[in-house]
């Protein structure tokens, strides 16, 4: 069973950070990109932020300079550290990976169950 587990949502101010973070597990060979997408009520998932096996990163525009991702490839884990929050960051943010099984057969597209986070005063 591969799976992605996400942590580090919750309540923030306005300005302030939060960490999320979200490991792979089970029986995995490789992970390729790993990133994070977010959906906030009545509209629709979009990308956040996005981190391929050889390091590159892609930002959307609405977070540059203020989230960043990063990744431990030892852990198989993503990172998505986000500073200057603001009420329109309010959304459930989900991780995602394309990993390849330890049967090698096909890569698997896997999403995590969403992690809700909320800037508000």
């Amino acid at each position: 069973q591969v799976q992605l587990v996400e942590s580090g949502g919750g309540l923030v101010q306005p300005g302030g950070s939060l960490r999320l973070s979200c490991a792979a597990s089970g029986s995995i060979f490789r992970v390729n990109a790993m990133g994070w997408y977010r959906q906030a009520p009545g509209k629709q998932r979009e990308l956040v932020a996005t981190i391929l096996s050889g390091g590159f990163t892609n930002e959307a525009d609405s977070v540059k300079g203020r989230f960043t991702i990063s990744r431990d490839y030892a852990k198989n884990t993503v990172y998505l550290q986000m500073n200057s929050l603001k009420p329109e960051d309010t959304a459930v943010y989900f991780c995602n990976a394309v990993v390849l099984p330890v049967d090698r057969k096909s890569f698997l597209e896997l999403w995590g169950q969403g992690t809700l986070v909320t800037v508000s005063s």
